[in-house]
């Protein structure tokens, strides 16, 4: 457990501490109830003191030595059960929160919270089926719109994603919190599964449930591309990756390969051309530049791309268009400076070594796509870098 989480804990229980002190003084004589709080009172700031002087093991002992010292406050056992499992004594408790769970006397409320942390205990320890059939009793009760989010986790764990819909979508229902962008996610997995198969026409109508809970849903159109290009439809496929780059144009350096040898293929140059010069008005990065250079150098040749890409690079620096400048120099057949093939070198390094992904949530770098970032398990926040590597 970090340092930040110890002191979270540590003054969460402090007014629990305290009302157990109170409840103390309540059942018992004055005289037993000033001796226990005056323990509580005594052990709390002997733990203050550890936590200032940044010895958060020691604190802790003595902050599970307040929660134990009465053992009949509900909230007490509880948050010591989750300070059990945040430290990874997970079978310890589970222990605690199923004797809780069996306590009789508890309000509906408290057996909600009490099943709620034997299910995180059990989600915490691998135990998926028993947190699953915890989650799902709660769910039957309409009890605890939570237990529908941890269902979703865990079958997103088992890669389930009908069971990951459904759940998805009666936790939108319970919460009004909107689920689209999760959903979609889910149903381009189901796609991507059915394509595996060699089934297109169900992949396609994932794909369209997809578009109906995020119309924005850039994965979506990255798979309608797909479909359509194996199935030989090359204009339909153009039109659904343009959609992917309009829609969201951070991923355009994802689609430009696929797209532009679709217009290849319809011999439609005119229409690829008019595309790249409208994405380098509107995308910050270096693909569309390049991609444009490219097609400049064949129709127009090497000294109109070499004008160009000079142009633009002023106002956009990148490594890849310093390297594609390098290039276009060499090509070109002027004599350039004896250190240019030096810089060259330097420059392919550089893109070697830096990831061309970088997840815009917790920062994990990649040198391939996830859609979901193998780091935080974010979904959808893994996208292209913009002017160092990849693009």
């Amino acid at each position: 457990m970090d340092f930040v989480s110890e002191w979270f804990w540590f003054f969460l229980l402090l007014p629990i501490a305290a009302l157990s002190g109170w409840v103390v003084g309540r059942r018992g004589g004055q005289r037993h109830s000033d001796t226990q709080v005056s323990r509580l009172s005594t052990t709390y700031f002997r733990g203050l003191n550890y936590l200032l002087n940044e010895q958060p093991d020691k604190a802790i002992e003595l902050f599970l030595h307040i929660a134990e010292l009465d053992k009949d406050t509900f909230e007490t056992q509880v948050a010591l059960g989750h300070l059990f499992r945040r430290r990874g004594e997970v079978d310890r408790a589970i222990r605690l929160h199923q004797a809780l769970v069996q306590r009789p006397g508890l309000s509906d409320q408290q057996k909600v919270q009490a099943l709620l942390a034997l299910g995180e205990d059990y989600m915490r320890s691998g135990l998926l089926d028993r947190a699953e059939t915890v989650f799902s009793d709660l769910v039957a009760l309409d009890r605890a719109p939570l237990a529908l989010r941890h269902l979703i986790g865990i079958y997103q764990s088992e890669r389930d994603w009908d069971k990951a819909i459904e759940n998805a979508r009666r936790y939108e229902d319970a919460t009004g919190e909107p689920m689209g962008k999760l959903i979609a996610q889910f149903e381009c997995e189901l796609a991507n599964r059915q394509l595996s198969s060699g089934d297109a026409a169900t992949a396609r109508a994932a794909v369209a449930r997809a578009y109906e809970a995020d119309a924005n849903s850039v994965r979506a159109g990255m798979i309608e591309g797909r479909i359509e290009v194996e199935a030989g439809n090359d204009a339909a496929a153009i039109r659904a990756f343009e959609r992917v780059a309009r829609s969201d144009p951070d991923y355009l350096p994802e689609v430009l390969p696929a797209l532009l040898a679709c217009y290849e293929r319809t011999g439609e140059s005119t229409g690829a051309r008019a595309f790249l010069s409208e994405m380098c008005e509107h995308y910050r990065g270096i693909a569309p530049v390049l991609a444009l250079t490219h097609m400049i150098e064949a129709q127009d040749g090497v000294p109109a791309a070499r004008a160009w890409l000079a142009q633009q690079l002023k106002d956009r620096p990148s490594v890849r268009g310093e390297a594609a400048l390098i290039d276009l120099t060499l090509a070109e057949g002027a004599d350039p400076l004896a250190t240019l093939n030096d810089l060259k070198h330097i420059t392919d390094q550089l893109l070697v070594r830096n990831p061309s992904y970088r997840c815009g949530r917790c920062g994990f770098g990649a040198r391939s796509h996830h859609w979901q970032c193998p780091s935080c398990k974010e979904w959808g926040s893994v996208k292209p870098l913009l002017n160092y590597a990849v693009v």
